[in-house]
């Protein structure tokens, strides 16, 4: 009896499986392709206005028109393929970048900002290049392109690679040309 019992049961296992699997058909494709990983990404939003606080203190404001976020992929990243602005808030001064396209790295906190780049210091110092880095691990802003710096009296620095901290105190660039402004002083004459 025990026998013919588990014999039972194996057929109508065996039975509830092959029709399960024959009911699918062509369905089994696309069962099949839920399972996978897209390679799209896991959100995406319109007219983003975010604003970064620490201890209360709105320390960053980010705009774009358009963000994906990839954040299932095996390297997570962030995508504005519309461009983005953001402003720097640190003791009541502000730093502004914008781009006309940029990816963040979620694992690297590395921010590729890409075409017509601007950031512009609370001093009055525009730098300008097609792309510029921004490793915001270490407080580091590079480029392997031609930049611009433009002071706030007018000096201006053309080169062809930069490397810096964000504040340009420790300053390394390559292919300098500079139109430097000096005031003289009376007191040598």
């Amino acid at each position: 009896m025990y026998f013919q019992h588990r014999h039972i049961l194996k057929f109508l296992v065996t039975a509830f499986a092959v029709t399960l699997f024959l009911s699918c058909g062509d369905k089994g494709e696309e069962i099949r392709k839920m399972s996978i990983k897209s390679d799209g990404p896991v959100t995406e939003g319109r007219g983003i206005n975010l604003k970064y606080t620490d201890s209360g203190k709105v320390t960053a404001h980010l705009k774009t028109p358009y963000i994906k976020n990839y954040a299932n992929s095996s390297f997570p990243y962030e995508e504005f393929p519309e461009g983005v602005e953001v402003i720097f808030i640190d003791d009541n001064k502000e730093n502004v970048i914008t781009s006309d396209y940029a990816i963040r790295y979620k694992s690297t906190n590395l921010i590729d900002l890409q075409r017509n780049v601007t950031l512009v210091t609370s001093d009055s110092i525009t730098l300008k290049a097609e792309q510029l880095y921004w490793d915001q691990t270490n407080n580091w802003i590079f480029t392997d392109q031609p930049y611009t710096i433009i002071t706030k009296d007018g000096s201006r620095n053309d080169g062809d690679l930069f490397d810096s901290n964000e504040d340009f105190t420790n300053f390394v660039s390559l292919n300098n040309v500079s139109k430097q402004y000096v005031k003289e002083n009376n007191e040598d004459l």
